[in-house]
């Protein structure tokens, strides 16, 4: 066994959760939208691999004395009223306009909404809360009546404390992805957390709307393949084998060690990133462990690019906070993958990283415009998501310190995502430990779990 690999497991069980209230919040003063006003959404805030929510819990232990259970939920209610003045777009809804495109509209009765829980189970029996466990999905609150991947007319935010017996907590969110990407959300959770300790507004940076800067060109003009999006009609064994069968989501501890011996095995093709090297790795892992068939059947990885840092003439303006990202993708044979090379599938990762451009963002953004795709393509994919750079533990400290867990719960509705996440605990911070988390059947799993352990490179 590799060092610096472990198999992470969490326990089946139940939450038993009782509602106490929900507490809709409006912006703590007057916001420069009325009743009627509409907002631009950019064709990024609008692709459809972002008209959903992303769920994510908190797990806080008891602060010691406090001065009672209303007093948290306050702090929470008042904090976000404030924060939603300056980032007044998340107190609205979105609505499909003509031509199915999407957009942030303003009327009565709206606001974000907090909802209020109790337990009587304790956090300790939960069992091990630094590993994401899709029994956790109580913690977090959906409609009765809410459809799979529902978007329109929905609270932008919906946060829900839930009390556990032993004094501890947790805040399950939902944040509309169409509203902000990855570091968007963590600099409104940041803004939100620090205003609630420090009892006045903090935004820091300015939130800045200007989702006008990603307009498509006029004409359009799509000057790349965009693989990404296009329809496969699957003829291989991948998708079969992951949907019919009942996954299982599986977690691994990564130290930063092994991290760097693996990027260290990849340095023969050209400086890489870790993430080069991890996501090359887990792709053939999770290839040969499903023992895909046919051989010569093409096969996908995708994976987003903050391209932030790409727009040069002009730049995106500090405190952007909607999504800036374009989606990179990587095509290899089953063949490719599990008879070539480690370090020949780190470089297809490492290329189509760098090959992201602000030629290929804008061509993106014209081919929304023109396609305007209407359904996730799972076909021979797997999508690797990282969260190992966003400062989620410590963008969440609300003042009584920063969570045991911050992440997401539950893979196994879209079983061919794949997740890097900060390793929550006491080191989380300083260790440099990631989380994979990826779902698999149960017949492959042990095959994932050995390869993993670079029995075979």
């Amino acid at each position: 066994m590799a060092p610096g690999v472990q198999e992470l497991h969490f326990p089946p069980l139940e939450i038993p959760i009782k509602v106490d209230r929900l507490i809709p919040v409006h912006p703590a003063s007057p916001i420069p939208a009325a009743n009627g006003d509409v907002l631009y959404l950019s064709n990024l805030d609008d692709m459809i691999g972002v008209r959903v929510f992303t769920p994510t819990v908190f797990f806080y232990r008891s602060p010691g004395p406090f001065p009672g259970q209303n007093s948290f939920v306050s702090v929470l209610r008042d904090a976000l009223a404030s924060v939603l003045v300056p980032y007044y777009p998340f107190s609205g809804r979105i609505r499909e306009a003509k031509n199915g495109k999407l957009e942030v509209f303003f009327g009565p009765d709206q606001g974000a909404l907090l909802v209020e829980a109790h337990t009587d189970t304790s956090i300790a029996d939960l069992g091990d809360v630094t590993v994401p466990n899709p029994a956790w999905s109580a913690l977090i609150y959906k409609f009765p009546d809410e459809d799979q991947y529902q978007v329109i007319n929905m609270p932008l935010i919906i946060a829900q404390l839930t009390h556990f017996s032993c004094g501890g907590f947790s805040l399950g969110l939902r944040i509309c992805h169409c509203i902000c990407d990855g570091l968007g959300a963590m600099q409104f959770l940041r803004s939100w957390a620090s205003t609630a300790k420090a009892g006045f507004l903090v935004t820091n940076p300015k939130p800045c709307w200007d989702r006008e800067f990603f307009r498509p060109r006029n004409p359009p003009r799509v000057e790349y393949p965009h693989v990404e999006f296009k329809e496969i009609h699957d003829g291989s064994t991948l998708t079969k084998s992951l949907w019919e069968a009942k996954p299982l989501q599986k977690c691994y501890r990564i130290t930063r060690e092994y991290q760097n011996h693996l990027k260290s095995l990849a340095q023969s093709v050209g400086p890489c990133t870790t993430f080069d090297a991890m996501a090359a790795h887990v792709w053939r892992s999770f290839v040969k462990s499903l023992d895909v068939k046919p051989l010569d059947y093409e096969l996908r990885l995708t994976f987003s690019v903050n391209v932030r840092q790409k727009l040069n003439d002009p730049p995106l303006k500090d405190g952007f906070y909607g999504n800036a990202l374009c989606v990179a993708c990587v095509t290899n044979t089953v063949s490719g993958l599990v008879n070539g090379s480690f370090q020949d599938t780190v470089d297809l990762v490492r290329k189509a990283r760098l090959a992201v451009s602000e030629d290929v963002l804008r061509s993106t953004i014209d081919y929304v415009e023109l396609e305007r795709p209407k359904r996730l393509e799972f076909g021979g994919k797997l999508s690797i998501t990282q969260w190992t750079r966003f400062s989620i533990y410590e963008s969440a400290d609300f003042g009584w310190g920063m969570p045991i867990y911050a992440g997401p719960i539950d893979l196994t509705p879209t079983p061919q995502i794949c997740i890097f996440l900060p390793a929550g605990g006491s080191d989380a911070v300083s260790d440099g430990s990631m989380l994979l988390c990826i779902c698999l059947p149960e017949s492959a799993s042990r095959r994932f779990t050995d390869l993993l352990h670079l029995k075979e490179v």
